[in-house]
């Protein structure tokens, strides 16, 4: 009865939850040895920058994501926690932070218990099975804060290298919703509202590489 209790509780704290219904697929062993290193990869949080000014913008971009997420929560050292994490796990997937920020906003509302009809989990509702093929098999640590992140962008990574970049076609992939434009048009929509634009005297990532644009909404790249 307790332990009937307490998942009782985990739902009606987790709340509804937008989607996450990836669809478990039969994986080459090169591919899950590749994820699984991606996922067990312990590297600091904290991003390095050669320049000053790239040091200035990040910091720049920590503070106006933070007000924009404070509506979200009151909670300023939770809010700077959680943006240092977008902003290193986005990166090393190779991801815009406004497309992951967009996505976690459709998916979850930036809840971190949030549990979809399906059974996805947490920011970026991960399925458990991702745990299973690619983690430790306890689908328990998705509601850890920086594991779920990972997760959610190296199988959002995968899903683009698969695509052959096609962002549309990821995100439906992601969603389980292949081919339809309800969700990639939501999460791009979202996106937008996360986008950070710096000085533009500045706009060189950390390796030194311009930053690619965010993609055009799903209707606006079926119609080019």
């Amino acid at each position: 009865m307790r332990r009937c209790l307490a998942a009782l509780g985990l739902i009606a704290l987790a709340g509804h939850a937008h989607a996450g219904a990836q669809k478990e697929e039969q994986l080459a062993d090169s591919v899950r040895s590749a994820l699984h290193a991606s996922i067990a990869d312990s590297a600091p949080p904290e991003p390095l920058f050669t320049r000053f000014e790239d040091r200035l913008d990040y910091l720049v971009w920590l503070g106006e994501m933070g007000n924009r997420l404070a509506r979200k929560s009151p909670d300023f050292t939770f809010r700077q926690e959680l943006l240092r994490s977008v902003w290193y796990e986005s990166k090393r997937a190779g991801l815009e932070p406004s497309l992951v920020l967009g996505l976690m906003e459709v998916e979850s509302g930036f809840r971190k218990h949030a549990i979809s009809s399906v059974g996805a989990r947490g920011y970026m509702q991960v399925m458990p099975f991702w745990s299973r093929q690619i983690g430790s098999g306890d689908p328990r640590e998705l509601f850890d804060m920086r594991v779920n992140l990972r997760y959610g962008c190296t199988i959002l990574r995968h899903y683009l290298d698969r695509e052959g970049g096609d962002l549309f076609l990821a995100l439906g992939r992601y969603n389980g919703s292949r081919g339809r434009s309800e969700y990639p048009d939501a999460v791009m929509g979202a996106a937008r509202r996360w986008v950070f634009k710096p000085s533009p005297a500045r706009t060189q990532s950390v390796d030194g590489a311009t930053p690619p644009a965010l993609p055009g909404s799903a209707a606006t790249r079926r119609a080019g």
